[in-house]
């Protein structure tokens, strides 16, 4: 298991620790995953009501990226931030994948008119596409897992359907968030899968600052205006909510996840996300809290619940040395 202060013990993509991770520290760490980043939604809508999307969110990745990095080498001097080529590609490649056309595709789409609520309802198919990713590579998933996705879809869906699609927003934005959650899951299924730093947290440092460079050398090149002075201040207050909680706080707390737990188990903060946006928006914005949303959001709580007992890693009998016949979650 990594902390700040040192190196790691596992591998990505081997068993994952030799000392599991306590359960508390697990609960925290989703805890975080799931309060924060169903804020998130809210934040990018604020911060891009004045900023250009690709470079606001680079330079959210980037600062980020520098603050993280300088927190690890106060702690544990800057040798901690050395990697090899083999390191820095596949940090790279997940940089692409998750901060710039995961987040960043995101933070467009809401600029062009994607309500926050609605993207967090289309983000949390990525349990769906991990899932599939998992089955396709030869991964057998338990079948409640597999239930609890479905049945969490539903519920999302669900929501969409009763509190309706106006039609206010072009349609690209709606695609696009789409495209940026099969994106986000390809990463979170890859991540273990490739060579990586031992320490996460570094993993986490070179994704972000990677990101955030692709993110606004992309927003130069597509003619992004970049004027500080021009921005409100609630924009700039949504940015650093955004680089501290957002990205150092609870980006690091979903790295440390994927090397810790089930990826399953990980995804399931999509069910979880639109619930916050739908809370948040009934106390900043006044949203009505109908029927519909009590329910949809009870389905979804009660996938959450399905998924996480399904991913919850089994004790061996004592006299069972072989694998359980029905699969195990990986």
């Amino acid at each position: 298991m990594t902390d700040l202060d040192g190196g790691a013990s596992a591998l990505p993509g081997a068993a994952r620790t030799d000392r599991p991770p306590r359960l508390l520290l697990v609960g925290l760490a989703l805890g975080t995953v799931y309060l924060v980043w169903g804020s998130t939604y809210l934040g990018i809508g604020v911060m891009v009501a004045d900023m250009p999307p690709l470079a606001a969110a680079g330079g959210r990745f980037l600062v980020a990226g520098l603050l993280l990095g300088l927190v690890l080498a106060l702690r544990g001097g800057w040798r901690r931030l050395r990697i090899g080529p083999a390191e820095l590609r596949s940090c790279a490649l997940l940089a692409l994948l998750l901060p710039v056309l995961g987040q960043g595709m995101v933070t467009v789409a809401e600029s062009g008119g994607a309500p926050s609520g609605l993207t967090a309802l289309l983000v949390a198919a990525v349990p769906l596409w991990v899932l599939l990713y998992r089955r396709v590579s030869g991964e057998r998933p338990v079948r409640s897992a597999v239930l609890g996705a479905v049945v969490g879809f539903a519920g999302l869906a669900a929501l969409l359907a009763f509190n309706g699609v106006s039609g206010d927003f072009p349609f690209w934005t709606v695609a696009l968030v789409a495209f940026s959650s099969v994106s986000w899951a390809f990463g979170s299924w890859s991540q273990p899968r490739l060579r990586l730093p031992r320490d996460p947290f570094v993993t986490t440092v070179y994704e972000m600052l990677v990101g955030g460079a692709v993110l606004i050398v992309a927003g130069l090149c597509a003619g992004e205006r970049i004027a500080p002075a021009s921005y409100s201040a609630a924009s700039w207050i949504a940015w650093a909510y955004l680089v501290v909680f957002g990205s150092v706080v609870a980006f690091s707390a979903y790295v440390w996840l994927l090397h810790s737990a089930p990826v399953s188990l990980v995804a399931t903060y999509a069910y979880v996300n639109p619930v916050v946006a739908v809370f948040l928006g009934w106390l900043v914005l006044s949203e009505a809290v109908t029927v519909p949303i009590v329910a949809g959001g009870a389905v979804v709580l009660l996938a959450v619940a399905i998924v996480l007992r399904a991913e919850r890693p089994r004790r061996k009998r004592p006299s069972t040395e072989e694998s359980n016949p029905g699969g195990a979650a990986a």
